[in-house]
């Protein structure tokens, strides 16, 4: 197939090398030089002496160059090659021995000379760089070369000391072009020899201008179904391919493959078509989709004949089943064969329909382009009444124009008497027409549906016969009907208005205007550009310059884009990423993970690889052993039957997981090690034991690999654990089912070697003998541990760094780590290009700094702590840079934003190796440890690294620099001289390691009640932007809150929790009347509450409940104590805007809650709250730790207790018991009756023991709970745990982001 695929790729090398000369080593001679003084033009000349054929480059002649006059608006140099080129490169100088040259420019090509387009790099910037000297030449390669006649420079900037001055030069070479002119109604057909052709591969390629949005440029259909069709359609390019697939040609399940856009702007496009069998290329210009084709096939399958330019009705010539094709068609080749080339000799191959030409007819349409939406506008004074018009009175206007812009002004008019004018605008994606009459009064309509769809739409104005009338594209008018005739006063503005005209906010037109008839009458734009018809400001004659900014998709991960004229937004929701461009992931790595931020157990989703592109998977995260186990089940949870199965038949099952093969590779990879539980329970069934020792039962992995050995041994050892444990029940047998008998027997073991895991299949075969019987499980995957949370290197020298490969990041990069060091400086992370270069760095003892350039100049983003970062502890860095923004992140510190420049480079462009704790030069070394790098979500593994590089070491000192979690529940570990301290005044709990639940007991009046100390939007996902840089960035689906809390209560309506904002949205969670929980969202005012209720069972029964709450965009998240898991969608994306205050208990305020909540938050709550928190704030803590503070409100008895770790002591031991007896159940499930009465003999004991024991306990614990309760508090605060709470108040940061502060 590869080397298929190659012959493949050099044919279709050897179709285009015959088409141009392009594929010449040597396309790079001058073109300029040779040619006659009447190639060359300019926009005008400062005398004989500047004339534009002085433009040579090298040469004296005349003044030594051109240069305009100086009070030129719009100066372009324009050159004529004579015929055809292939344009490789362009090279300028200034005007020679002189103060005249220009620093940049735009660079024009045109195949007439009156339809231009602009040349643009690969990442769309369009300024070419210039000159500093009048005598250097400067040398521009193009990226992609184009092909033309005509080339235009149309100065930028100059020197300010001086003026514009040019000398230029073009290189490349000539073009051989074949071309044919479709009119609209004509074709080319193409028949074969014989009644089918029959290929397993085609390689098709042409090149296209098109005067319309639609046509057909290719089509051959088969009499069993196959069919292909190239066709324009709205400006794009679709290819339909089938193979053997008997559908209807054009039934409504025909799916097209989509490449292009703007493909109508009557400039060259080139097209490729590579197949081979069902694989397909379809490149068109520089964008390719790869795909297979539909059908059951391999060959196509076409009868008689392919046509060209459009689809003839058989037996009716000129009559076509599609809209044709309009426009010019060039070096059109099919497998080798030169279509035109056939068609111009008159070869009886080809069949001519219609008016084929040869020569390619000049574009009749010029465009002009608007490209302010402040200050653009083309004022043209009203004509005299067309014929027979004057009686009728009034006026008309037809155009066509093309936007992006959802807002803007395309046409306004002064009438006769003032203050009387009529506006045309587009609002909101439709058009609309204004009447504005005397004394503010006015009259409108609507026409048409998005009109900003970068497509070419005709308008039509008319007020004639008393009334004004308004089409679109053809449809039927709106009108407005009139007392009396209108008559226009002054000018016709288009797109904008003089400034002393202007009375309208909408912002002027970006986008392109053609075909303006003023009462019937053309309007001729070159007059307009030459002065010689009204006046203009801020406009591009001869070119429609519209770019489609969502071509390439910037955004990632799925992520919708949306553009205007100057930029383009990515829609993130439902992608389960966000940012500017869809790059971060919001969910965390690992299970690991999500325990460290304070998570429960429960599922969760999990993205193994961050902003890479492997997306989530749901996994269910066990966190109730000192392990946290990330568990992925598949499709076959339930233990199998097996019979009649043989080595020759077996019986084989496919396991097919919750998660993609590559997610659980990457799982699997991340993790420190996984498992995988398999049994056999058999009778008369044997795994291994044959005489030529061909196994009768295996699995393969998950690359598909046959694996023979079973739970509990070595890999490729055909041996189970009983083996190795030495306790088969024959011990001539490696296996207890290889033994054979009549009983039932069992093999049961772990599988454990990380890369041959998971288990994707099984077969059994060994249950046809008489009496043969098996029972096999496959148990989930179950990995623990995250080896990159606690990946660390120490650099102890200046000079040392590690090194890794180049960066990917061109489009988008993220880079986090943390770092600890006493250094004043140091740089972090470097790695360079030819001019491009990305670093992280600490550039002072309080200050990391993020800097880069793609090739804009550099970009320096900083964030200055107020505390130095040098002090030996730990400290978080996240620096971002896409092609929308940039941003860096330190700690909890204020996020800094840079935007990327307007139409700038957007790659970045690297070349050296990655340097992590130094540079290339040795200087400025980082000294001290960073760990967890992770660059683009690609763990990097320093340790290993660091193994083989001399000043440098595996992990790094200290108490806190392990994979232990010292501090519990978000608490942050604190390194000290002698030890160390936990900070828990971001955690809910309290004690020396943040374990102990924090409780207070209510009563009916009791009600404490948080005011934050200013208006903030709630905390957003850490890896989000600031939501204050503007309302397109601050998007909805950003929007978090991160609820958790314990209670225990009889008390039924109650409310446990309210969050009120300045804007009157709320969120409330109360146990309705009959104790169900019920959890109150009410996002936007103006619609009813979400209310959702995860359960209908009474959780008012005395018991204690633990709550957990997220959100994040629409997507709302509740877990109830272990078991309970769900999932919502909110009605709205919107986040909590200024909040206000967070209230437990009653509610005493004029909060406008809705009448159930209403009366839950009268009632108020009776019990006990435990460990509350929402987002970072800790209210109950708060409220314990600084009463007197204006920030904490206590009304009513508030008695702190221990209520919350009672009855967490209670829940636990009957959670141990449960799972105690859920695993014996699942190993034993095959034994006999006898062996379940042992079992249910032993649990039962073990429960009454416990029970006593619990008994015990808890007498004591409520004891020392009593003695302890105020000596806790003392001790805290002189240890100096929990620091000013009113310093939360200044986190404007995403939760996720202060949490991630607690993995240290």
């Amino acid at each position: 197939m590869v080397v298929l695929l190659h012959l493949l790729t050099l044919y279709s090398l050897s179709v285009l090398s015959g088409a141009s000369a392009a594929t010449h080593y040597n396309c790079n001679g001058p073109l300029v030089s040779t040619l006659p003084q009447s190639s060359f033009q300019g926009s005008s000349q400062s005398s004989v002496a500047y004339a534009a054929h002085n433009a040579k480059l090298n040469r004296r002649d005349g003044a030594g160059g051109w240069s305009p006059v100086v009070t030129e608006q719009e100066p372009w140099l324009q050159v004529d090659l004579k015929e055809q080129m292939e344009v490789t490169a362009v090279a300028t100088q200034g005007r020679f021995d002189s103060w005249d040259w220009v620093g940049g420019y735009l660079l024009l090509y045109s195949d007439t000379g009156r339809a231009w387009k602009q040349y643009r790099h690969e990442d769309g910037v369009g300024r070419l760089v210039g000159n500093v000297n009048s005598e250097a030449v400067v040398q521009n390669k193009l990226s992609h070369p184009v092909r033309t006649r005509f080339l235009r420079f149309v100065p930028l900037d100059w020197n300010p000391s001086g003026w514009m001055g040019l000398r230029v030069e073009a290189y490349g070479c000539s073009y051989k072009s074949y071309v044919a002119d479709f009119d609209g109604r004509s074709s080319l057909l193409y028949r074969f020899n014989q009644k089918s052709m029959s290929t397993v591969k085609d390689v098709v390629s042409l090149r296209f201008k098109s005067h319309q949005a639609e046509g057909v440029l290719l089509h051959g259909e088969g009499q069993r179904g196959d069919y292909i069709t190239l066709e324009l359609h709205r400006g794009a390019l679709d290819l339909y391919l089938n193979l053997d697939d008997s559908r209807p040609r054009f039934s409504s399940g025909r799916v097209a493959v989509t490449v292009g856009s703007l493909l109508d702007d009557q400039q060259w496009h080139s097209v490729h078509i590579e197949r081979f069998n069902k694989q397909v290329n379809l490149t068109v210009d520089s964008h390719t989709q790869h795909f297979h084709t539909k059908g059951e096939g391999h060959s196509l399958e076409v009868d008689y004949e392919l046509s060209f330019g459009g689809i003839p009705l058989p037996g009716k010539p000129g009559t076509f089943l599609r809209k044709n094709f309009h426009g010019c068609v060039e070096n059109l080749y099919y497998n080798g064969i030169n279509v035109i080339d056939l068609a111009k000799r008159r070869k009886p191959q080809i069949h001519s329909v219609g008016n084929v030409t040869f020569s390619c007819s000049p574009p009749q349409l010029v465009a002009c382009t608007f490209l302010s939406s402040s200050s653009s506008f083309l004022s043209l004074p009203a004509p005299a009444p067309a014929a027979g018009g004057s009686a009728a009175g009034g006026f008309s206007v037809r155009f066509q124009f093309r936007t992006w812009n959802p807002d803007a002004l395309l046409l306004s008019v002064q009438l006769n008497p003032e203050p009387r004018r009529l506006e045309l605008q587009v609002n909101g994606s439709r058009l609309q027409l204004t009447l504005h009459g005397s004394e503010r009064t006015r009259s409108e309509v609507s026409a048409g549906q998005r009109v900003n769809d970068g497509l070419w739409h005709s308008v039509g104005l008319n007020t004639r016969n008393q009334q004004v009338s308004l089409t679109v594209d053809g449809e039927p008018a709106s009108t407005i009907e009139l007392w009396e005739q209108l008559e226009s006063r002054g000018s016709f503005n288009f797109g904008g208005c003089p400034p002393a005209d202007c009375q309208n906010p909408t912002p002027d037109l970006q986008g392109c205007v053609r075909l303006v008839f003023l009462n019937s009458q053309p309007v001729d734009l070159n007059r307009v550009q030459q002065g010689l018809l009204g006046n203009y400001n801020e406009l591009q004659f001869d070119t429609c310059n519209i770019r489609d900014r969502c071509l390439p998709n910037l955004c990632e991960h799925g992520g919708r884009c949306s553009q205007t004229w100057s930029s383009f937004s990515c829609d993130c929701s439902g992608t389960g990423y966000s940012g500017a461009t869809c790059h971060n992931s919001i969910y965390e790595s690992s299970c690991e993970a999500y325990k460290l931020i304070g998570s429960s157990s429960g599922f969760y989703s999990i993205d193994p690889d961050g902003s890479g592109p492997l997306g989530p998977a749901q996994v269910y995260c066990n966190m109730t052993e000192e392990k946290v186990w990330t568990v992925l089940a598949h499709d076959v949870p339930s233990p199998v039957a097996v019979r009649g199965s043989s080595l020759h038949s077996p019986h084989v099952t496919r396991l097919n997981y919750s998660a993609s093969a590559e997610q659980l590779r990457s799982v699997v990879t991340g993790a420190e090690q996984c498992q995988q539980e398999v049994v056999y329970n058999c009778k008369k069934s044997r795994l291994f034991n044959t005489k030529d020792g061909s196994p009768l039962t295996w699995w393969l992995d998950w690359e598909g690999e046959r694996r023979s050995y079973w739970g509990g041994f070595l890999p490729g050892v055909q041996q189970c654990s009983c083996s190795l444990e030495e306790n088969c029940v024959d011990m001539n047998y490696f296996c207890n089912c290889d033994a054979d008998t009549d009983a039932w027997a069992n093999d049961t073991g772990i599988l454990s070697y990380k890369d041959h895991l998971p288990v994707s299949q099984i077969a059994v075969g060994d249950t046809n003998r008489t009496g043969s019987r098996a029972v096999y499980h496959i148990g989930p995957l179950r990995c623990y541990g995250d080896k990159s949370l606690w990946n660390a290197a120490s650099f102890y020298q200046e000079s040392s760094y590690l090194y890794f490969p180049t960066l990917q990041a061109e489009l988008a990069s993220d880079i986090s780590f943390y770092f600890k060091t006493s250094a004043p400086s140091g740089v972090f992370l470097e790695n360079q290009g030819l001019k491009d270069f990305i670093r992280v760095e600490l550039s002072s003892p309080s200050v990391v700094t993020f800097s880069f350039d793609v090739g804009n100049g550099p970009a320096v983003l900083t964030v200055k702590s107020h505390l130095p970062l040098n002090d030996r502890q730990w400290h978080y860095v996240r620096a971002e840079r896409n092609v929308k923004e940039a941003s860096l992140q330190v700690d909890q510190l204020p996020l800094r934003l840079l935007e990327a420049p307007a139409d700038g480079h957007l790659r970045l462009r690297l070349s050296s190796q990655l340097f992590v704790g130094g540079t290339a030069s040795q200087q400025r070394g980082f000294l001290g440890c960073i760990r967890t790098l992770t660059v683009n979500g690609v763990h990097f593994d320093l340790e290993e690294r660091a193994k083989m590089t001399p000043g440098v070491t595996s992990g790094c000192p200290g108490y806190c620099s392990g994979s232990t979690s010292l501090c519990h529940n978000r608490g942050r570990c604190v390194e000290k001289s002698n030890g160390y301290v936990c900070d828990c005044s971001q955690s809910a709990y309290g004690g020396t390691t943040c374990n102990q639940e924090v409780s207070v007991s209510f009563d009916t009046e009791s009600s404490v009640t948080y005011t934050f100390q200013e208006p903030f939007s709630v905390m957003q996902n850490r890896r989000s932007q600031a939501s204050s840089v503007s309302a397109e960035r601050s998007s909805s689906s950003r929007a978090r809150e991160d609820v958790a809390f314990s209670f225990v209560t009889s008390q039924r309506p109650a409310m446990l929790l309210a969050v009120s904002t300045f804007s009157q949205q709320y969120i409330a969670v109360i146990l309705a009347k009959n104790g169900s929980l019920q959890i109150w969202y009410h996002l936007q005012t103006d619609r009813s509450p979400d209310v959702f209720s995860p359960v209908a069972a009474n959780m008012a029964d005395g018991r204690l409940h633990r709550i957990r709450i997220h959100r994040v965009g629409k997507n709302l998240y509740v877990q109830i104590d272990q078991d309970v898991h769900r999932k919502y969608s909110l009605s709205s994306e919107a986040e909590l805007i200024s909040i206000r205050s967070l209230t437990l208990g009653k509610v005493t305020g004029n909060e406008r809650l809705d009448e159930e909540a209403t009366l839950a938050a009268s009632r108020g709550f009776v019990g006990c709250l435990s460990s509350v928190q929402f987002n970072h704030v800790a209210p109950l803590k708060a409220a314990l730790t600084n009463r007197g503070s204006s920030l904490v409100t206590v009304r009513g008895p508030l008695v702190q207790s221990n209520c919350g770790a009672l009855a967490e002591s209670t829940s636990h031991t009957l959670q141990d018991q449960t799972v105690t007896a859920n695993k014996d159940k699942e190993q034993h499930g095959g034994s006999t009756q006898k062996d379940l009465v042992v079992i249910a003999g032993v649990v039962t004991a073990v429960v009454f023991i416990a029970v006593c024991a619990l008994a015990v306990i808890s007498r004591l614990l409520y004891q020392q709970r009593r003695a302890q309760r105020s000596a806790g508090i003392k001790e805290e605060n002189r240890l100096g745990m929990y620091t000013d709470y009113r310093t939360e108040l200044h986190l404007h940061n995403s939760v996720r982001e202060n949490m991630k502060e607690f993995y240290i």
